[in-house]
């Protein structure tokens, strides 16, 4: 894993890792990763009938570890059911939560990613929210880990990648999210070039 107290050239590199593989997205993989929370917004409107604050709870509740087209269709069966099904029971206990009427912001973990998801969905244009899974980790600091532990339930450790990426986004000129967004399809298509795997946005840990 790496260090959560990383030092300034070490923190230059991960913005400068995340700065280049923006720059390299093609027209077509730039607008696919444009679109990817304003798409995720337009879900959880239409899944809650326009109580997009719920949608977009569900949706985080229930993200982890889960590709997004079950993510999807797991929040939409908790709603209209109001029977949370389908996933590990803190995620499960999450969703009930947010379905009797919790405010998700106070049943997420705002700090870490299911937070920043839920954030970056209720609100496309949030100018701080950005949701490190993964993926944006190995793009940050430049390497593919594979099964390894990344650590990224480490407050600290999460926070360090979140703050290189909204760097990032400064120099750019976009949205953190945008720029998360864009790299992971950058990084997505280039896993599958290499490899078997799908290409479903898997926003998991």
């Amino acid at each position: 894993m790496i260090q959560i107290k990383a030092d300034t050239a070490t923190r230059e590199g991960y913005v400068r890792n995340i700065v280049t593989l923006f720059r390299a997205a093609s027209a077509e993989q730039e607008a696919r990763g444009r679109q990817w929370y304003r798409t995720a917004h337009e879900v959880a409107d239409m899944m809650t009938d326009g109580d997009v604050r719920t949608g977009a709870g569900l949706l985080a509740a229930l993200s982890p570890q889960t590709a997004w087209p079950l993510n999807v269709e797991l929040a939409k069966s908790a709603y209209e059911t109001r029977e949370p099904t389908g996933h590990l029971g803190d995620a499960l206990a999450k969703a009930a939560k947010i379905l009797a009427g919790a405010d998700p912001a106070e049943v997420l973990p705002m700090d870490r990613k299911t937070g920043h998801f839920y954030r970056c969905i209720l609100d496309p244009t949030d100018a701080d929210a950005v949701c490190i899974d993964r993926h944006a980790h190995d793009i940050a600091v430049g390497e593919e880990y594979g099964a390894r532990d990344r650590g990224l339930g480490a407050k600290g450790r999460y926070a360090l990648i979140a703050h290189c990426y909204r760097e990032a986004a400064q120099r750019l000129g976009e949205l953190p999210s945008v720029v998360q967004s864009v790299t992971w399809v950058v990084w997505r298509d280039r896993l599958v070039g290499t490899s078997t795997r799908g290409t479903e946005f898997n926003k998991q840990v």
